[in-house]
């Protein structure tokens, strides 16, 4: 059985990569990590589906334990990825995709360096803008801050494999599947099947 393969997306507010991740794991099975947090769970959250809900100091603890994957505090909760579950899903042949900025795809990275990252980028910040602004949610001062984040975070290119230009969704969905499986198909992902048919 090959071993189960790690893509990281990111990108910023207003690129499509939360969209283009929906569409990617329904169309090949992925199986997204479900996420550690110590914010109060919402009315319809469940946990162990939508987030495993744990006071400060347990997470405390798991952080000391060495549990996560990575972890970071956002608006005064803490969020992280669990390893067990991660590597477990790897191990048994499960793809998994992170939907993560790039502190997260940074820590992942560095603690598993095999992992695949993609960057979701519109053509050009005036579409990145016009999108934005399309929305009607943000005011001058919130778009000019998402804005300034998008450079930020595009600025961190090099720690990606890939960027994909989401000028149209369908197309750029279509190239993050393309993306899967030319890494499905490289030597170093196939070399047990082929020594197995060497064998033979």
């Amino acid at each position: 059985m090959n071993k189960g393969l790690l893509f990281v997306v990111s990108g910023p507010s207003g690129a499509g990569k939360s969209t283009i991740c929906t569409r990617v794991i329904e169309k090949t099975g992925m199986k997204q990590s479900v996420s550690v947090t110590t914010r109060p769970p919402r009315p319809h959250e469940v946990e162990g589906v939508d987030y495993f809900f744990r006071t400060e100091e347990q997470y405390q603890q798991m952080i000391a334990a060495g549990e996560f994957l990575e972890t970071a505090e956002v608006h005064k909760n803490f969020y992280g990825t669990p390893k067990a579950p991660v590597f477990e899903n790897l191990e048994n042949g499960y793809d998994m995709l992170f939907d993560i900025d790039y502190h997260g795809a940074r820590a992942i990275k560095r603690k598993y360096p095999d992992a695949i990252a993609i960057f979701i980028m519109t053509p050009d910040f005036e579409t990145l803008e016009e999108r934005l602004r399309n929305r009607g949610t943000e005011t001058e001062a919130s778009l000019k801050t998402r804005l300034s984040a998008a450079k930020r975070e595009l600025g961190k290119y090099e720690l990606y494999d890939y960027i994909v230009f989401n000028d149209n969704a369908d197309q750029a969905i279509q190239e993050v599947l393309d993306i899967v499986t030319a890494e499905k198909r490289k030597i170093k992902n196939n070399v047990h099947v082929i020594k197995k048919m060497l064998d033979q």
